[in-house]
This record gives C-alpha cells, structure tokens and sequence, in this order.
C-alpha cells in the first residue's frame, strides 16, 4: 500500500487539525491539536507487550484488550506509535498526525478464535464493511479477517460487502459525523443513568 496515497484519504479530516496546530505552535497554552499526538516514547517493537503499553484508546478511552475484535494500532515511520481501540479512532490518529507518514497498521483477524485477536498487517486483511455485526465507535462495522474465505462465510451470515483497508478507512471517514452523533448521544444516555443512580 502506498502510504502516500493512505495520508491522502485522511487529508481532509486533518485539515482543521493542520491549522489548529500552526495556532498551537504560537499559543503553547492551547493544548490542540499537541493533545492527541502519541505520548509514549519510540517503540520498533509495538506488539510486544502491546496492552500494557497501549492500555487504552488516547481518543475515545476505551479498553483496547476488552475491544480486542475492532483494536487497531500505527506505527509511524519515526517509531512512534498509536494504539486505538478501532478503525473509527485510528482514522481521527492518521487525520491529526497528519505529518507523520503511518509505516505499519495493524488490524485484528475477527474471524480468529484467539483471545486477544491477533493482529496483522492491514495488506494481510480482507474488510468486511456493512454486515450485522457489532463494532466499537461506529454503527457501520468494518471488521477484518485474515482469510478471505472466513470473510465470506460472515458475509453470507451477516451481509456486508468485502473490500481492502483503504476503502474501509475511506467509508470511516464518510461515517464520522454520523458516528460522532451516535457517540455523542450514547455518552450522554450514560451520563444521565449515572446520574439518576446517584441521586436514586
């Protein structure tokens, strides 16, 4: 996969990142878009040991090991990488480190009995976009297999149209502002059940 053409898909969500980042570099008090750059030092090794060292999703908070199915993680061409919890939140980590070039992306092999998932490679992985399956952070689930035929067997139970990660990182980014509704309104449903069990 052409890793230029990867940070072309993900251009256009990073654009308001790009100008937020030249005020940021004159304002060291903002805080945008610095917050979301990967914190954790250069790693060659990223899968070793990865739930200890990319425990949870720097975008969304979620558990990565309890979201072992939809996880994701980069790896950037200096080493520094970022682990999320899904294709949703790695499409938010590629639109704001919109200058570092991705050297590796890994996904996870749904259709593996494994626990964790392991994880691959994303040119290893056929997508499955579409089918009845749950996925974290977006209504429109994108899971990866590792062998083609499995991925059919899911979609002939499931439905769903089989495609390669650059067009499922494309329709991600079609999906955000839906999806960004979604959890949005999610959040605070939990929020007010918080609530009313304190208060009650």
């Amino acid at each position: 996969m052409n890793r230029r053409d990867l940070l072309k898909i993900s251009a256009f969500a990073g654009l308001a990142a790009i100008a937020t980042q030249a005020s940021a570099e004159t304002c060291a008090t903002d805080g945008t878009p610095n917050q979301f750059i990967p914190k954790k030092a250069a790693d060659a090794k990223p899968l070793d040991n990865e739930f200890e060292k990319y425990p949870k999703c720097p975008y969304c908070g979620m558990d990565r090991r309890e979201h072992h199915r939809a996880r994701m993680l980069v790896q950037y061409a200096d080493d520094v990488n970022d682990g999320v919890c899904s294709i949703h939140c790695l499409s938010l980590s590629l639109g704001l480190n919109i200058d570092r070039e991705p050297k590796l992306i890994f996904g996870p092999d749904y259709g593996s009995t494994a626990e964790p998932r392991p994880l691959l490679p994303v040119e290893q992985l056929t997508y499955l976009i579409g089918a009845d399956l749950k996925h974290a952070m977006t209504k429109r689930s994108k899971h990866s297999f590792a062998s083609v035929d499995i991925a059919k067997e899911f979609q002939a139970k499931h439905g769903g149209v089989l495609a390669k990660f650059d067009d499922a990182l494309r329709e991600s980014y079609l999906d955000m502002a839906s999806d960004a509704s979604m959890i949005r309104k999610n959040r605070e449903e939990r929020r007010k059940r918080a609530a009313e069990k304190k208060a009650g």
